[in-house]
């Protein structure tokens, strides 16, 4: 979910960088490309429905604060569903809108600084008569945090095999989630394996799950090893069952949507920002 705060500090970004937000159209005309503005209520009683309304105020008389829509009700940008709130974003950067180019990379750059924080990003889609066309989608630096982390972790085992298993990662989590998630299910599998074969540990019949728990047991993470000597010991029991928690949930989505078992061939599988 898009924060409030977010969408604000978006807003007033804008407002810092004198950036209008409907670019060289007017208010009724950027907003008639959005919404049904006939279907919705006027707040001048003079008019029947928001057409008028807001003709009136941003086309005839002009009276409406600058970034008056961001805080009407009938738009409820600050808290209306994420893709209304993203798809406005995008219309604000199309090239009707906004020819100008630089002013088009300044407003990127405020949106995608905030949403960025939320997971997602305004990206190049396509192009219409050589000039592009905006869609937001869920943010690549957000799997990049996770497969710098993961990098950490591979050059500490310092072997081609989990390089290998690296390279498919950051690969797979864009262009095939369904590789990633079942690459990262073997990517713990490696790193478990890896820290018990160095104590030489029996891990030859161990399956996953297990595997994981013998690990965490080894390092002296499970819950069982916390001496209970002070208040904080059952929150850390809590935390670190979490860990074993988690390796289970991974088992269960690679199932169901990682490589390694065949499914049904009409079965819809999981997106980038999931892998």
């Amino acid at each position: 979910m898009i924060s409030p705060d977010v969408r604000r500090n978006i807003i007033d970004n804008m407002e810092v960088e004198s950036i209008h937000w409907p670019g060289r159209l007017s208010d009724f005309e950027f907003l008639s490309r959005l919404y049904d503005l006939k279907s919705m209520p006027s707040h001048d009683r003079r008019f029947s429905d928001a057409a008028g309304d807001i003709w009136q105020h941003t086309v005839n008389n002009n009276d409406y604060e600058g970034n008056w829509v961001f805080f009407d009700k009938r738009f409820n940008l600050l808290h209306c569903p994420d893709d209304m709130f993203l798809k406005f974003l995008a219309e604000m950067v199309h090239p009707l809108v906004r020819p100008d180019s630089d002013e088009v990379v300044k407003l990127i750059k405020i949106i995608n600084d905030w949403l960025n924080t939320e997971g997602w990003e305004l990206v190049e889609r396509t192009r219409i008569n050589n000039r592009p066309i905006y869609a937001v989608r869920p943010s690549t630096k957000t799997s990049k945090v996770a497969i710098d982390r993961t990098k950490k972790v591979a050059l500490q085992l310092d072997s081609d095999y989990v390089s290998q298993q690296m390279t498919r990662l950051e690969v797979a989590v864009e262009s095939d989630p369904e590789l990633a998630i079942g690459t990262a299910k073997e990517f713990v599998e490696t790193v478990c394996r890896t820290i018990l074969g160095d104590q030489s540990e029996s891990i030859d019949e161990l399956d996953f799950l297990p595997l994981v728990k013998k690990t965490l047991k080894h390092l002296e993470l499970v819950p069982d090893g916390i001496k209970s000597t002070n208040k904080a010991a059952e929150t850390v029991r809590v935390i670190l069952k979490n860990l074993a928690a988690i390796a289970h949930g991974l088992t269960e989505l690679r199932n169901w949507y990682g490589t390694g078992h065949g499914k049904h061939a009409k079965v819809k599988g999981l997106q980038s920002r999931h892998a």
